[in-house]
């Protein structure tokens, strides 16, 4: 489980691709690695991965085609930064919302917005998600847990505070850039019971 804190950015150190891998080292710091084992798991820019070899502070994952295909991990270059989570543990404060790195797909950014100390964004993704996506509700973005903003048919808001836009690559973002997006598991889990339910109760 995360809590959707980044910890910061990170760059990647080694890739090498087949068609149905991808194996990638990324190079954390000393705190991050401290006590990190192989098998463990670390949240890639939102996407749970397990650790399959350390090498100092270079930390090796692989991803599989189903991942490439839903995540944004496959558009991975050597040097670019990534956003870090280490997994939560017993008694850790949980500073987001809880998360499990399980990513439903990738949104679009729509529109950017930098204007002095406002930063936006608006993230256009499947209508079909929409109905669990709330205004003041919780959303993951890239791993990083958000207040949703404004929302619309085919879309949403995000407004950005600095200590966000520090330790994440979100200020970074343009239209046309895609990212991570991991719906609220309880929000999701609600709106699919009453569903449910009333469909039951139709006569």
């Amino acid at each position: 489980m995360y809590t959707g804190i980044t910890r910061g950015t990170f760059p990647v150190a080694r890739l090498s691709r087949t068609p149905d891998l991808l194996r990638y080292a990324v190079e954390l710091d000393a705190e991050l690695t401290q006590g990190l084992e192989r098998g463990a798991s670390v949240a890639i820019d939102g996407v749970c991965q397990t650790v399959v070899a350390i090498d100092g502070n270079q930390v090796t994952f692989e991803a599989i085609r189903e991942t490439l295909e839903r995540t944004t991990l496959g558009e991975l270059a050597l040097g670019a930064r990534v956003s870090v989570e280490r997994s939560c543990r017993i008694g850790d404060e949980l500073g987001g919302h809880e998360l499990a790195g399980h990513v439903i797909g990738t949104g679009r950014i729509a529109a950017a917005r930098h204007e002095g100390d406002l930063h936006g964004l608006q993230i256009a993704v499947p209508a079909a998600w929409m109905k669990y996506v709330m205004p003041k509700g919780f959303i993951a973005v890239d791993g990083s847990s958000l207040t949703v903003g404004e929302t619309e048919a085919e879309g949403f808001a995000v407004h950005l505070v600095p200590e966000t836009l520090r330790l994440t690559n979100l200020g970074d973002k343009r239209a046309g850039d895609r990212v991570n997006i991991e719906l609220d598991a309880r929000t999701v889990a609600i709106v699919d019971t009453v569903e449910r339910v009333l469909a039951q109760r139709k006569p």
